[in-house]
């Protein structure tokens, strides 16, 4: 059977694989295709499909949307999207702009409160062509001898309500659904069960994600454990939405998730990328 993996980040937002090493790691795995979902950026795959081309490998092109819901940071996974868009390259321009903004002044947060020395120029330097996460700030921290560990960085600096903590813009995710669709792609709801909801809380996000058109639910995915997939699996059929799965591959900030088989026992066969894709074309009319 081919198996894939639907949800994947590089070196362009926090993850640590370059997107060229992504391919050649998909590649050595066995993955029939993979999808590229970094946070809030296309960035990665203009080189992953450089990469890609020739070897037989297929290359989604996707994003994952940090959004807000009643104060809960909720994600939007988009796949076979159109990035090179133009009305959606702009967005994302927009979403990064107010981005660079927040990064800006948490660094001058930390510089100014914590006396570290740190300005978004050394972030970039250090990250090159990253969108710049907490993930970056942390890791920058502890490279230097500020923190023993990333722990330490988020509970002493960055982490929420510390004192160098600066919220972001966020779009809803009905909104980052709306977006997807409109720009041809196909809207999923990432990795349910981290937002702690309880049951009813889950069905209203869905329900109300469903009237803007979500089209798929990440039930398959590395941390479910028990019976947790056989649930989203329920939630899914009985709102009409079609399965997705990935590892949520980060290299070695998650040491943990591999690429493509989770903790070991992920496998997601090409058949839900096939039926999430089928779930698109029933959406358009002729």
């Amino acid at each position: 059977m081919d198996y894939i993996d639907l949800h994947v980040h590089s070196t362009a937002s926090d993850g640590t694989y370059p997107p060229e090493e992504l391919v050649s790691y998909a590649i050595k795995k066995g993955l029939r295709a993979f999808a590229l979902t970094d946070h809030d950026t296309t960035k990665g795959l203009a080189p992953a499909y450089q990469a890609a081309e020739g070897t037989g490998l297929e290359l989604v092109p996707g994003i994952e949307f940090s959004t807000e819901y009643q104060g809960r940071d909720i994600h939007i996974l988009g796949l076979d999207i159109r990035w090179q868009d133009p009305p959606f390259s702009a967005a994302l321009a927009a979403f990064q702009e107010a981005r660079e903004v927040r990064n800006r002044e948490m660094a001058d947060r930390l510089r100014r409160l914590e006396n570290i020395d740190i300005s978004l120029e050394k972030l970039r330097e250090r990250f090159p062509g990253a969108v710049l996460t907490r993930a970056h700030y942390g890791k920058y921290l502890l490279e230097r001898g500020y923190v023993r560990d990333m722990q330490e960085a988020f509970a002493r600096y960055i982490g929420d309500h510390c004192p160098c903590f600066v919220p972001r813009y966020r779009i809803s995710p009905q909104q980052a659904v709306r977006l997807i669709l409109e720009n041809g792609g196909i809207p999923i709801l990432a990795h349910p069960l981290l937002y702690h909801m309880t049951e009813e809380e889950l069905e209203t996000l869905v329900i109300s994600l469903k009237e803007q058109g979500l089209l798929g639910l990440e039930a398959i995915y590395s941390t479910n454990q028990g019976m947790e997939e056989s649930h989203m699996r329920r939630l899914a059929h009985r709102y009409g939405l079609a399965l997705s799965g990935g590892s949520d591959f980060h290299g070695s900030i998650k040491p943990h998730i591999d690429l493509g088989t989770g903790r070991g026992n992920l496998k997601i066969p090409y058949e839900i990328l096939e039926r999430l894709r089928a779930s698109k074309r029933s959406t358009i009319r002729p």
